[in-house]
């Protein structure tokens, strides 16, 4: 029998299957586009540059939660977990969900709250390094799409103008707005 809950602080999780994500692999395709991440049904799009770790990475991370909570309806979010052979996707052996060019993500119905705790600050550093929080992060009404794919040193949203306003504007973020079409890679970065 398919294994379809993981149990972790006291808590029963929901796994996620191919169903859950369908939106996301039919809505993307690969290139140096936000389309490469994120599917473009939102309103807006941005990029948004991951700090080389430390404390600046842990105030990104909490910055991202908040802004994301505060723009989210009450609900459950889903969670998703890269299995890179670095990472740490939180369920070792469960069953994953296949996406973008054939990379497994554990993927868990959760939310903010442990999105913010299920991984260490500082799990992975060096080159792999990408904060504590998941590669994927969507809610249940499918209202924003934060993903940060394997390869690359930031991390994609798409989602409500207003949500993308409030991360352009935060002082603590290294955020830039793109479009369809256009070029997703943040200056100074290098897409592999």
């Amino acid at each position: 029998m398919l294994v379809r809950s993981v149990t972790k602080d006291g808590q029963t999780w929901r796994l996620g299957t191919s169903a859950e994500v369908a939106w996301i692999q039919e809505g993307t395709s690969p290139g140096l586009t936000i389309n490469a991440a994120v599917p473009l049904k939102f309103e807006a799009y941005i990029t948004l540059a991951l700090p080389d770790g430390g404390e600046r990475q842990e105030l990104h991370d909490r910055t991202v939660l908040t802004l994301l909570r505060r723009n989210t309806a009450d609900q459950l979010w889903w969670l998703g977990y890269l299995d890179t052979g670095t990472h740490d996707v939180v369920f070792p052996g469960a069953p994953t969900v296949t996406l973008y060019t054939g990379w497994h993500y554990v993927l868990v119905k959760a939310g903010p709250e442990q999105a913010a705790t299920w991984r260490c600050p500082g799990y992975a550093e060096g080159p792999f390094a990408k904060g504590a929080l998941p590669d994927l992060m969507f809610p249940a009404d499918l209202s924003w799409l934060f993903s940060t794919l394997w390869d690359d040193d930031w991390s994609c949203l798409g989602g409500p103008a207003r949500l993308a306003a409030d991360f352009l504007s935060h002082p603590d973020l290294e955020a830039r707005q793109v479009t369809p079409g256009q070029d997703a890679t943040p200056p100074g970065h290098t897409a592999y």
